[in-house]
């Protein structure tokens, strides 16, 4: 609630709920009927002692509890070609007793192979190993070539004692395949394959279609295929089927590995990576239609479409769905003795097959008791003791939330009504996770995907791009946010620093920029509306301005607002959050520090009500606007904004920002020409702004002239800023403005390039650079222009080429220059008597507004002045200035004495004068 995060905890769906468990089982069924659901192998990490599988934080705890390494034989094994016994594959494993289960070699497609000759015989393995595995100038390379070039490599296995029903249906079958996880780190870079003890091995396998052998009991001792080595426990047996490879001749090195290895964090006992039966869904079956969908779904960022998660998904093998655990959702399946199975699709089908009372709660173990007869054979069945994976509950949210299809009619057509989802959201982690999950379920079952768009989020990192942990003491408190800068601010800063989608480092510092450039800027924005509304009575309703009857800059700033609405509008819509806020934040912006600057004085000054009416009226209308557009963005402050504005004006409105319409886009009220220039002549007053400030000549200092100079073709800004000269010189407090050319406004210090003017003139260069120093501005122009110039030195005249002079353009005497790309922009900084006197009047005014407010006057207060201390001051004020400085700080009176009681002592200029002000009551 805090944070402003839209969630309806009134009418939740939980994955708990008999209902959404009832859902999740017909989807089963269903994908049963489709034969896409079967029972297979899946490796797990599994404790022979406990006989139980381990999560991988399980594993992660058997790791931490027993650091010290465990010592293994490690064993490079020679596997002979079919075709040429006498070259041979050579594998290395730390685990001897997986070779019996032996199916494929992997080999990664793009690392080098070669083929070497050692002792007679010929062996192949990683180029990048070779030196390693078998010793310096101890071999000769025979050939090379890359891994792909190995796949279908038929060799030998290295045991014979299982038996492989059909073995030549197994076109992989003992031959070379191709994996991405292989590494040239360790070992030979070719990977002994067993799908029944590895994971990558088990996909591999399920890649390329090969059977599972396993040999190997539940108590992690040999069955009775294998020989010699029956009953006994695997890692007892790795002594045993060494010496039998050395029999063979197989056997190339025997040595001993010392590594971290996972132990059971209940018993200690070592863990066995372990194929157990399990429920499957066929997802490789659909894979054409999942990359289908996935080239409809508009992801953000896109580059993750056929990036992180289409790599995924192109190399997808079967999911599987079932877990050994107590809690979850139980799997609908019953099996009988002779191992026929029956899926259930809901409780009342379950009820019409059951022996036994349904219980209310379909978890177990209540579920487990519920035995059913066969509904062909009549034979009794249990059900299998597994649950459901819960990322196959979280895929099927989009329909089992609404209880489909056993929710009745109207829970159906809801769901058909948001099913696809326009969008989902959640962090890039979730490429393989939730994303994948209601992609797979939803293929599987409708033929197409459960949403239309994936908005990705990247990771949030320290202010130096650490990950936040609470151990490194770097997390950042989001309460500590809220009560110092505000949910809003934080969220502000959230959506426009970065793109959601970016990993992004976040600092307190970007929360405060959120509130000093963004909200205060809002908020003193509408505190000003408020202010003089509240003074001038302004009724929205009854003072309404139309907008074909407002002032220039009004006009202005509502054609700003609508293309601002169609920009934020366009890129929401594109689900690119940053840039409409950003867009909006630009706009308030110029709200504030152009417009209501511009148009200060029409609010409290305007002797046309009509005038006055119509800029409380577009104030009141940006004001509205922004509120709705920053409600997504900041919907504290939106709220706040639209009760006042709105809400306490109008009784028939929506009562909340959030439940207002979103801003219409009213291309009537863009003027796209008045926009550009504005734009120009906006442009032209940031550089004289900039010109001034490096100057350091105050603001409220008038000068005579800026001279504007546009590059290239300049005529659309020159019609431009000549549109709206009036604009520009009250902005820069400028008398004059004309346009220019370079010459106008630049100088060029012009020396000589001594590389190339030395060697040829010797003794005339301090002559040159002197006589250059001296040249008149024109010569100094041409020289810009890539002309050559002529100089006299010592009564001779001298022709220099351009590369024989160094040219740097300086500010003329008197200007003050300012560029930026194809303009230029310069004041005259010259200042005579009569703009120091205007300068120091309105300095002076300046400090009694600042006595107003520091004495607590209201703004439309007027005043009685009184001043002393400065003959030049009182000269001015008795004169032609008076009248400005009295209706300036809405003075009544004005009386200027030789001395003031009382007075505050103030400092303008150098000049210390005392001064008294006193309150007359609020004007008319």
């Amino acid at each position: 609630e805090r944070l402003g995060f839209w969630l309806d905890m009134d009418d939740p769906y939980r994955t708990l709920d008999n209902p959404y468990i009832e859902s999740v089982w017909w989807a089963l069924k269903t994908l049963y009927e489709k034969d896409l659901l079967y029972e297979g192998y899946k490796v797990s990490a599994h404790c022979p002692r406990d006989q139980t599988s381990l999560s991988s934080a399980e594993v992660a705890l058997g790791y931490q509890q027993y650091p010290d390494p465990v010592v293994d034989p490690s064993v490079y094994v020679k596997l002979p070609l079919e075709d040429d016994e006498n070259t041979s594959l050579l594998v290395w494993t730390t685990t001897p007793w997986t070779l019996v289960s032996n199916a494929a070699v992997a080999a990664h497609p793009e690392v080098d192979y070669a083929t070497v000759e050692v002792g007679g015989e010929y062996l192949i393995l990683a180029y990048d190993l070779l030196d390693r595995v078998l010793g310096e100038d101890s071999y000769r390379i025979v050939e090379t070539r890359k891994g792909e070039r190995l796949e279908g490599l038929k060799y030998r296995r290295p045991f014979d004692y299982v038996p492989v029903e059909n073995a030549e249906s197994h076109k992989s079958l003992w031959t070379v395949v191709l994996g991405d996880y292989v590494t040239t780190t360790e070992g030979t870079g070719l990977v002994h394959t067993a799908p029944a003890y590895g994971e990558d091995d088990a996909r591999t396998g399920q890649r390329y279609g090969l059977p599972t052998i396993h040999p190997v009991k539940p108590d992690g001792t040999f069955d009775e295929r294998v020989g010699p080595f029956t009953g006994q426990f695997v890692k007892d047996a790795d002594p045993g089927l060494i010496e039998e490879l050395r029999e063979k001749g197989l056997l190339f090195r025997a040595e001993e590995y010392e590594h971290a290895y996972p132990h059971c964090w209940r018993c200690g006992t070592p863990l066995l990576y372990y194929a157990k039966r399990a429920w499957y869904a066929r997802t490789t079956a659909v894979l054409d239609e999942l990359l289908q969908e996935n080239e409809n779904i508009n992801w953000v960022p896109e580059h993750i479409k056929w990036g992180r998660f289409g790599d995924w998904l192109k190399n997808n093998i079967d999911w599987a769905l079932s877990r050994e655990r107590y809690w979850g959702t139980p799997l609908p399946i019953w099996r009988t003795q002779s191992g026929d199975v029956v899926v259930v699709g809901s409780a009342r089908e379950l009820k019409e097959l059951a022996m036994d009372p349904l219980p209310e709660d379909l978890h177990r173990p209540y579920i487990d008791r519920v035995r059913i007869r066969h509904p062909e054979t009549g034979e009794e069945a249990t059900r299998v003791p597994e649950v459901l994976d819960v990322w196959f509950d979280s895929g099927s949210m989009p329909f089992a939330q609404w209880a489909y299809p056993h929710g009745g009619p109207q829970s159906n057509e809801h769901f058909r009504r948001q099913f696809p989802a326009d969008f989902i959201c959640e962090a890039v982690d979730q490429t393989r996770g939730w994303f994948y999950s209601l992609l797979a379920v939803s293929t599987m079952l409708f033929g197409k995907s459960s949403y239309k768009t994936c908005l990705v989020l990247g990771h949030i990192l320290d202010a130096e791009g650490k990950k936040m942990s609470k151990s490194l003491g770097n997390v950042v408190d989001p309460w500590d946010i809220f009560r110092k800068q505000g949910a809003d601010a934080l969220r502000w800063a959230l959506y426009t620093a970065t793109s959601p989608g970016n990993t992004r480092r976040f600092s307190e510092d970007q929360v405060d920029e959120a509130v000093r450039k963004y909200l205060l800027t809002l908020w003193n924005t509408y505190s000003f509306f408020v202010t003089y509304a509240r003074i001038d009575g302004f009724d929205p309703k009854g003072d309404y301005v139309a907008p074909q009857d407002r002032s220039l800059m009004d006009r202005w700033i509502l054609s700003e607002l609508q293309l601002t609405i169609r920009t934020a509008t366009g890129r929401l819509d594109a689900y690119d959050v940053t840039a409409a806020g950003r867009a909006i934040g630009d706009f308030v912006d110029e709200l504030s520090n152009w417009y209501v600057r511009r148009s200060r004085r029409r609010f409290w000054k305007g002797e046309d009500d009509t005038d006055k009416r119509a800029a409380h009226s577009t104030l009141y209308d940006c004001l509205v606007a922004v509120a709705k557009l920053t409600a997504p963005f900041t919907p504290f402050v939106a709220e706040k904004l639209y009760q006042n504005l709105v809400v306490n004006v109008d009784p028939e409105a929506p009562e909340s920002v959030h439940l207002a319409d979103w801003p219409a886009y009213e291309e009537a009220l863009v003027d796209e020409d008045l926009s550009e220039r504005m734009s120009a002549a906006r442009r032209v007053v940031s550089l004289g702004r900039a010109a001034r400030n490096a100057a350091a000549i105050k603001t409220r200092q008038p000068l005579r002239e800026v001279v504007v100079v546009p590059s290239g073709d300049g005529e659309r800004l020159r019609a431009g800023v000549e549109s709206l000269k009036d604009v520009v010189l009250d902005e820069l407090n400028v008398k004059e403005l004309r346009f220019g050319t370079p010459e106008d406004v630049t100088a060029y210090d012009l020396k000589p390039n001594l590389g190339v003017v030395g060697p040829k003139y010797g003794r005339l260069v301090p002559g040159i650079r002197a006589a250059l120093a001296e040249a008149p501005p024109e010569v100094g122009a041409r020289a810009a222009a890539g002309e050559s110039v002529e100089v006299s030195v010592d009564g001779q005249v001298l022709t220099l080429s351009p590369d024989e002079l160094l040219v740097e353009p300086v500010e003329r005497e008197g200007y003050a220059l300012a560029r930026e790309g194809d303009l230029s922009v310069a004041l005259d900084t010259r200042l005579d008597e009569e703009l120091l006197d205007e300068g120091l009047v309105r300095e002076l005014v300046h400090r009694v507004q600042n006595l107003r407010r520091e004495k607590g006057f209201e703004i439309e207060e007027s005043v009685a002045v009184e001043l002393s201390g400065s003959e030049r001051i009182r000269a001015l004020l008795s004169g032609r200035w008076g009248g400005y400085f009295r209706n300036e700080v809405l003075a009544r009176s004005l009386e200027l004495n030789r001395e003031v009681s009382g007075g505050e002592r103030v400092e303008v200029d150098g000049e210390t004068l005392a001064v008294r002000i006193e309150p007359l009551g609020k004007t008319g």
